[in-house]
């Protein structure tokens, strides 16, 4: 007899791609990951894992069992829907990705509130990137990701996998007091050549949003400082070391020293819950989503301007 537990951690290391993240997506440490797949592999007689570099590698017989554990996972996370819809109140265990600002500027009170309202709800937060994000949910590592697009940009969402829109996020020109733009009551995109960026790295959503927007302009951007957070590229900004484009949510107050400018258009990106079409009946899934709604008005309202 297979153990679902030890299916799920060998499913989410194939998810995930190192037992590392998915012991962090499963909550457990890398060490109890490894000895489930470790006990499972004792249980199958059959070498699972193979070390690969610094990671590992799946080998076909473990291909096999993840494919078998996914369909385990979804008769399972049906059985739960349907438990769930049946008492009508959202309970048991819901995991939710959420891109970095979101998780910083909407989640803490949508969680809050959620376990206010919920007692017998155990929600649990991960942040992810949301180029990933997409993919865990359809593969069934999460059951709800917030996540987000730009105008130029849509989110691409899978044929198994439901959406609905959380609300727009405002973005702006922040640059260094003293700088030309300063002062300005908006700036156009065609304006923007010959800057030095501050942005996000390559593979990032806001990093690809600038390279398309002033390519379309005719300008080449010139990247001169790439950093994951947000506060970081702000940090830099008011060093005097470039300009960024960075959303309203979870900004934080600016720091002295730099400047927020309206860009024309102004850039807006788009908040999205998504979760596979097999769990939209869960009563944890549609309350969820139905508060990070309620919850956006007063987030927009209060950030940064």
């Amino acid at each position: 007899m297979l153990d679902l537990q030890r299916l799920r951690a060998l499913h989410a290391v194939s998810v995930h791609g190192t037992v590392g993240a998915a012991a962090a997506a499963l909550g457990y440490t890398s060490s109890a990951v490894s000895q489930q797949i470790a006990k499972l592999e004792r249980e199958t007689r059959t070498v699972l894992l193979e070390r690969e570099g610094r990671g590992v590698r799946l080998t076909d017989e473990a291909h096999q069992l993840v494919s078998a554990a996914q369909e385990l996972l979804a008769i399972v996370e049906r059985a739960e829907t349907e438990l769930e819809e049946r008492r009508g109140v959202p309970a048991g265990r819901l995991t939710i990705a959420a891109f970095p600002s979101a998780a910083r500027g909407l989640m803490p009170r949508v969680l809050a509130d959620l376990a206010r309202r919920h007692p017998a709800l155990d929600s649990r937060l991960t942040e992810v990137d949301p180029h990933l994000s997409v993919d865990l949910v359809a593969k069934g590592a999460v059951d709800l990701v917030v996540a987000h697009d730009w105008d130029i940009a849509p989110l691409p969402a899978p044929a198994n996998v439901e959406q609905a829109v959380i609300g727009d996020d405002l973005c702006d020109l922040l640059v260094p007091e003293g700088h030309p733009f300063a002062g300005r009551a908006a700036v156009r995109r065609e304006e923007l050549g010959g800057e030095r960026w501050i942005c996000q790295p390559p593979g990032r959503v806001c990093h690809e949003w600038l390279v398309r927007t002033l390519r379309a302009a005719g300008h080449e951007p010139e990247i001169v400082h790439r950093a994951d957070e947000n506060p970081t590229l702000v940090a830099l900004v008011a060093a005097g070391l470039g300009i960024a484009l960075i959303p309203r949510l979870g900004r934080g107050p600016l720091p002295e020293g730099v400047v927020e400018v309206p860009l024309d258009p102004m850039p807006v990106r788009r908040l999205y819950a998504l979760w596979r079409t097999g769990a939209a009946r869960r009563p944890a899934i549609a309350e969820t989503v139905r508060t990070l709604r309620a919850h956006w008005p007063g987030v927009s309202a209060h950030a940064p301007r």
